[in-house]
């Protein structure tokens, strides 16, 4: 009894500290030099599936996202601490964005497979630019 116990609780150690490896770190865009804009691909593997991306952008600047690829994609903008930007939560898959006039830092996009959908895995491309 007491082996089945240790062997229960080494496993749930185990588990709880490998999510931690599991967890996405945001990618930074970054656009070439001389540009303003540039395209984004990734994968989703489902609706639980999400990509984390980070920009940063000087105050007053427009940031603009847009899908470009066949896939039905969310794109949620959150902006830094301190910004006033709300994103509008429309009825529909939220795959274009404007936000304007931005806060100066850095703003979190997470791309997800768009709820309101046919479900698909596979890749996604987005354009974004900040001007």
């Amino acid at each position: 009894m007491k082996k089945l116990l240790l062997i229960t609780f080494a496993f749930f150690v185990l588990s709880i500290m490998s999510t931690a490896v599991f967890a996405q770190k945001p990618t930074s865009i970054r656009f070439a030099r001389g540009t303003h804009e540039t395209v984004v691909t990734g994968t989703l593997n489902g609706y639980k599936s999400k990509r984390v991306y980070t920009i940063r952008v000087g105050e007053g600047q427009t940031i603009t996202t847009e899908n470009v690829g066949k896939n039905y994609i969310t794109i949620s903008i959150e902006p830094p601490p301190g910004s006033t930007y709300e994103q509008d939560m429309a009825a529909d898959c939220h795959d274009k964005n404007e936000v304007t006039p931005t806060a100066k830092g850095d703003y979190k996009i997470t791309v997800t497979e768009c709820g309101k959908a046919d479900p698909w895995r596979g890749t996604f491309k987005f354009k974004i630019s900040a001007r």
